[in-house]
């Protein structure tokens, strides 16, 4: 049964200057707050190592944040800003980011009422590395503030490229200010490998490499899956009740070496953000879908909810493994919208490592199911202890209620 829960419940007051603006100087520097069956503390990140099972096995989102956000001028002088979400043609990502002369993306497009069908180009500046290139951006399909709009360009370059000469990281809007160029490195994790986000998973960016070598040398595994996180992580709750609000896909990957080791369940899994959550708690359902239709399926917003299946956890991964292996791929590709909210039954992850969320947000809904309903003594204790909000704030080790 689709749970009836009101957004309103979930909110509380952040303050302005509680919601970080820009990084702190080191990484690691940041506060971290240490939830455990109703005992809450205040550490410092770099102690992270210290405070995780040694048998653990630790799961990264390498997804990498490309700089989709580019702005065109029309003759008119009007400016118009093409915000680039996800590929439409060609549909892959690493193939659109390897097309050398057009593709088309679906993009959220600002000041759209004053972009008829006229084309729009954007020259390189003079002291560019891509000099004397001309894009040029038409609109193909609109659909509100979004859109299908297909970019051209000469010279032969990668899209990839041209995005990092003409386009710009797409900071979270609620930070208030413009891009700068701390950001190009900041908002970024240090792992970050596959282009594909126009969001960071900010869980990651605290991780400096002294950290990530006392995790290992700790005997921690660490793996890593990949979610490309969409624009609509910024998208607020709007309905009074959250089983009205839509949730977006999301693409995501996880390798045949890390599904094995998930399945003998020998080890703790901790996961670095809610997307890395999102990620391992939909595998359950990708092999509920291929259990019951042979092939794995997108997973349905809903999908933990609407129906109690009977299948255990090994057998659901056994049935992706079996899949992959007959068909001799190295990975899962699927697509998830999975909604975790109160009630959730988490099956993959033990721990999490995760930031602080806006208020009324899917996020805070997540962090609830995963603590027992116990989301406001986090939320409480880091308001009254200095801590810092949102993607540049402080972060968080979240032990699951049930652990």
């Amino acid at each position: 049964m689709i749970p009836q829960i009101r957004i309103e419940d979930y909110n509380y007051s952040l303050p302005d200057d509680r919601i970080a603006k820009y990084p702190l100087p080191e990484r690691d520097a940041s506060k971290l707050l240490v939830y455990k069956h109703g005992s809450v503390c205040k550490k410092v990140f770099r102690k992270l190592p210290s405070l995780l099972p040694a048998d653990a096995l630790m799961v990264f989102n390498d997804t990498k944040v490309v700089p989709a956000r580019m702005h065109f001028k029309r003759a008119t002088g009007a400016h118009i800003e093409i915000f680039c979400l996800e590929p439409v043609l060609p549909v892959e990502y690493n193939t659109s980011f390897a097309s050398t002369r057009s593709c088309r993306w679906k993009c959220v497009i600002g000041n759209s009422k004053r972009w008829k069908s006229d084309i729009l180009d954007y020259d390189c500046p003079p002291d560019s590395t891509l000099a004397g290139m001309h894009l040029k951006a038409s609109l193909v399909e609109r659909d509100g503030q979004t859109g299908t709009v297909e970019f051209s360009w000469d010279g032969g370059h990668a899209f990839s490229r041209v995005l990092e000469e003409c386009g710009q990281v797409p900071i979270p809007p609620y930070l208030n200010r413009d891009t700068e160029a701390i950001d190009l490195e900041r908002y970024q994790t240090l792992y970050a490998h596959v282009r594909g986000s126009v969001a960071a998973p900010t869980a990651g960016l605290h991780f400096t490499e002294e950290v990530l070598e006392k995790i290992r040398a700790k005997g921690i595994e660490t793996r890593n899956v990949c979610l490309h996180v969409g624009a609509g992580t910024f998208l607020p709750v709007k309905s009074s009740l959250v089983s009205e609000h839509p949730m977006h896909r999301e693409p995501f990957s996880v390798s045949l070496q890390l599904l094995r080791e998930l399945r003998a369940g020998n080890r703790p899994c901790i996961a670095v953000g809610t997307t890395s959550v999102r990620t391992l708690e939909s595998l359950y359902y990708a092999g509920v879908s291929i259990l019951e239709t042979g092939a794995p399926q997108d997973i349905p917003q809903w999908a933990p909810y609407e129906k109690e299946y009977g299948y255990s956890t090994a057998e659901a991964l056994d049935a992706i493994i079996s899949y992959l292996e007959s068909k001799d791929l190295e990975e899962l590709r699927l697509g998830t919208r999975i909604i975790i909210v109160p009630g959730f039954r988490f099956r993959i992850v033990d721990m999490m490592v995760t930031n602080f969320h806006q208020p009324e947000s899917t996020l805070i809904l997540l962090i609830s199911a995963f603590v027992g309903g116990d989301w406001r003594t986090i939320y409480n204790f880091a308001l009254a202890n200095g801590f810092r909000f949102l993607s540049y704030g402080d972060s968080s080790l979240l032990f699951r209620h049930d652990y």
